[in-house]
This record gives structure tokens, sequence and C-alpha cells, in this order.
């Protein structure tokens, strides 16, 4: 398997896509300056105790108050928080959970730790247990606990890494050994250990000279943490279309060994990056609600606030020996498709599929084990039950950030928040990423831009400072003209020379 990881850089926003055998497989959009603070540590202050809710409220200088939920306030008992370790961690027993009023009280001050960022109307949801990921190792500053990751299968590795766990137990808290970890020899993972040992020691210093609320650990800049987490031994390639931010990437890569350490290209094409790799941010195919098979067969995802329903259809699929089989064929194609778009659009929660009936039990059996097989790329920890006779198969996935649709849509003000459309801001984003193309293909041009009104109006507000610059540095004429009749995705930029007029 081979994978590549592609990452545009912009001044107002980063965008990586993750590449496995040819086909995208994650997505990821993020602000430049508003930054997730999942992962961020505060010192906050409680403001409310909810016995009823076994929660508390928690302010820490983010919009709103976070939550804290008495299993995640409770010392030592569940560990280590699901969310953050995105899947690394092995179960671990969980004992009875104190009522919330025995462990926090009103006007409290505690440390705490962002594991899921808020949600529409919802604070971000807290943890007192941190966790302190590096590239090879995730250090549990507060708890007693080594573990291997679940996707560390051969047992020969699983061994080596446990015996040097064991050798490399620090005197507070404890270490779990990440995917990256394999192949690391114990020199290089002590070195991240102190590190690691020595951020926390850090972080307790500084909370001993701050008020509640205050930030005392900012999570890495988003490049790096791209790198962190999804550059494995895998990824074979690292394409970047900023020259810094290719530099910035074998830097970090530096301590890694020589045959593990993918190629880094700097990609200086004229073509956007992912226009010549055909990742084009296709924003309707990503959030489609209907996905097709090569088959002919389709998958129909809807998300809802309790969970995502999924749908496979058989649609023109027909070309099977019996019905059975040609039930069988689509269901085993829209399994793997299913694991693909979960991942893609970051589904997570509770989602049910819904697969064509299937009368053979050994059938149904395979099609659950391929589903399974599928999401082991997957670094989020998914849980699927087997198949109920009706077909239906139930699955959880944790929550690593905001899912791809959340990121990048809003509420649409035609339908009263029934549907979604592209947001203002990210459509502004689109067209000034393509300005800043035309405009170093076609030095000296007049470009006139139709689009949406709100499009327009976010493009001037966000891109200021870069239009003056490419006014002067490509001595470009930018005229602006607002079309309402435009879906707000789409935009038209017309070229015309400035000498004769003629358009190009």
């Amino acid at each position: 398997m081979s994978s590549q990881l592609i990452i545009s850089v912009s001044p107002w926003d980063v965008r990586a896509a993750l590449v496995e055998d040819g086909r995208l497989a994650e997505f990821y959009v993020e602000r430049s300056l508003q930054q997730d603070p999942t992962g961020n540590i505060y010192k906050g202050r409680v403001q409310r105790v909810l016995p009823g809710m076994a929660a508390a409220f928690v302010e820490v200088g983010l919009d709103k108050p976070g939550y804290l939920f008495a299993q995640e306030a409770a010392p030592f008992l569940n560990g280590v928080p699901e969310i953050w370790l995105q899947g690394e961690e092995e179960p671990l027993t969980k004992p009875p959970t104190p009522p919330i009023q025995d462990l926090v009280a009103e006007g409290q001050e505690l440390l705490v730790q962002v594991w899921r960022p808020a949600l529409k109307n919802k604070g971000a949801r807290l943890t007192t247990h941190i966790s302190l990921p590096g590239r090879y190792l995730v250090y549990l500053p507060m708890q007693p606990h080594l573990a291997i990751s679940r996707r560390l299968t051969p047992e020969n590795e699983r061994k080596r890494l446990k015996d040097i766990l064991d050798d490399l137990k620090p005197r507070e808290g404890g270490l779990i050994a990440r995917t990256a970890s394999a192949g690391q020899s114990l020199e290089t993972l002590a070195a991240e250990r102190d590190a690691l040992v020595e951020l926390w020691n850090r972080i307790r210093q500084k909370k001993k000279k701050v008020s509640a609320p205050a930030l005392l650990y900012q999570e890495l800049p988003v490049v790096r943490r791209l790198v962190r987490d999804l550059i494995s031994p895998e990824v074979t390639l690292v394409v970047a279309d900023d020259p810094d931010t290719a530099d910035e990437i074998r830097d970090y890569l530096r301590l890694e060994p020589v045959d593990r350490v993918p190629a880094v290209e700097t990609y200086e094409g004229p073509d956007p990056v992912f226009s010549k790799l055909s990742l084009e941010e296709d924003w309707s195919r990503l959030l489609a609600p209907q996905v097709w098979l090569k088959s002919g067969g389709y998958l129909v995802i809807e998300t809802t606030e309790a969970l995502t329903a999924i749908d496979v259809n058989s649609g023109k699929f027909i070309r099977g020996r019996d019905l059975e089989e040609t039930i069988l064929t689509t269901n085993l194609e829209a399994a793997r498709e299913i694991a693909r778009q979960v991942r893609l659009r970051n589904l997570s929660g509770i989602i049910v599929v819904d697969f064509i009936d299937m009368e053979v039990a050994a059938h149904r059996k395979q099609v659950c084990q391929t589903l399974k097989e599928a999401l082991k790329r997957d670094r989020a920890r998914t849980t699927v039950h087997p198949m109920s006779p009706l077909g239906l198969v139930e699955m959880t996935r944790q929550r690593l950030r905001d899912s791809l649709p959340q990121a990048i849509t809003e509420p649409c003000p035609g339908c009263q928040g029934q549907g979604a459309v592209l947001s203002p801001l990210v459509a502004a984003h689109d067209l000034l990423r393509q300005l800043a193309w035309e405009a170093k293909e076609f030095t000296g041009c007049r470009l006139t831009v139709k689009a949406p009104p709100e499009v327009i109006a976010m493009a001037k507000t966000e891109g200021e400072n870069f239009l003056k610059e490419l006014r002067k540095s490509r001595s470009v004429l930018l005229d602006f003209l607002e079309a309402p009749y435009l879906p707000r995705h789409k935009f038209e930029i017309i070229r015309e020379l400035q000498e004769g007029g003629r358009k190009v």
C-alpha cells in the first residue's frame, strides 16, 4: 500500500489530502487564523456544577464555557480520553464514577484539556486526564499506564515495544506507543519521552504563575500536527505547494531513520496542486448524499443530530448469476466504500448501515468482516456490531475533529437550516486561490470576476492586502461584478489583455 500526503497552504487556510492507492482517503480544511482548540491545555475555573447532568461548566477563555463530565473529572478511572488519543490506546477497565459534586466545586481551579471542540450551541468538551502526544509516544502525566497502539499488529514488534516501554516508564505517569513507533530504537523513543516530560514540567510551572482562565499549552500548528498524525511507514511522498512549509516538514522529519523518511517535494507548477493531481475541491461531490459505486449500485448518506444513516441500493447492477450473488457483490463493494466515506467525511458517533437484505448467514458475516477490514486504515476508534436480522449494521466511530460538512458549510438561510450550502468564507477562499493562479499565469491582464454578492464581499474583506499586492506585483486590473443568480460555490473569471481589450 502506497500513500501520499498533499498539503496546500494559503494566507487564509490550510488544506490537506491523504491519498491511498490513488484515491482520496482523508481531507482537511483549517483556517490559518482560527486553530482548532482540540489538545490545548488550560487552567480553568468551575462556573457551575450540574448533578443532574453529571457534569460541570468550566471557564477556560474560549467563546463558551467548556463542559466536563464526571468520568473526565474523576482521577485514575478510565485514564485516557478516548477521542484525543485517536484510537491509539488499548481498552481500560472503567470503575464506577463518583457523582460530579464529589469531584469538583464551583470556583475551583482545574487543569483541563480540550478533547472535542465546540459544536453549534455546545461548548468544548474537556478532560482532566491530560495527554501529550508526540510523533512516537503519548505521555500520560497523571496515569501510570503503559500501552501499545492497537494498529500495531505484528506480535514480535508489540513484544519489543512492550519491553522498551518497561525501560522507558517515567517516574510520574505512563506512556503509549503510537503506530509510528514501530521499528524505532530505544534511544529515539527515550529522547521523545524526555522532551514530553520536559514539556509537562513547563506546563506545570506556567500554571503556578497565571490566573484562571488561561491557556497553558497550545497544540502544534496545523501543518506539524498533520505530519505528526498522518505520516506513517505507508506514506512515501509529501507534496507541499509552499517552500517554507516543505522546509518545515523536512525539519520535523529530520530525526526519522533515513530509510523511513518519505520524499518531501515542493510543488511549483502553473496550476493549483490539487488540480494538477486531480484532487480538486469538488465540494458538491464530497458532500453529496448519493455516492455511486463502480458496479452501478449506490449509497445514500444522511446525517442527523442523533446518528448517520447509510442506505445501500443495488441501483443499475444486475450482472450477477442470481439475485443472492448480485446482492452480495453490491454489499461487499458498498462495505469498502462506506469505510472510505466515513473517513473522508469524518463521520462520528452512531452510524447505522442498511445493507441490502441477505438470506445466507455466511454472506452477512462476510460483509461485516469486509467492513471491519476496510476500517483498519482508520486512525479513529471504530466499533462494528454484528449484522441484525434486518440487515442493519450498527457502528460507532470516535470523534477526532469536526466532520467535513461541519467544517465547510453553514445552515442554508433559504431553508431555515433544513439543508446546507457552502459558507461564503470557504467560497471566497476558493475564489482568491483561483485569482492567485490566474494572476500568476496571465500577468498584466484585466480579470473580471463574477460571483454572488456575499462571496465578493467576503473575498474583499479576507483578501484585502492580497488583492492590493496582486495588483501591484502582477500588474493586473481586477473588476468584481455581483452575480446573484450564481450558486454560492460558482464564480466566473473573464481574462482580457489590457492593450486592445482582446479577450484571452
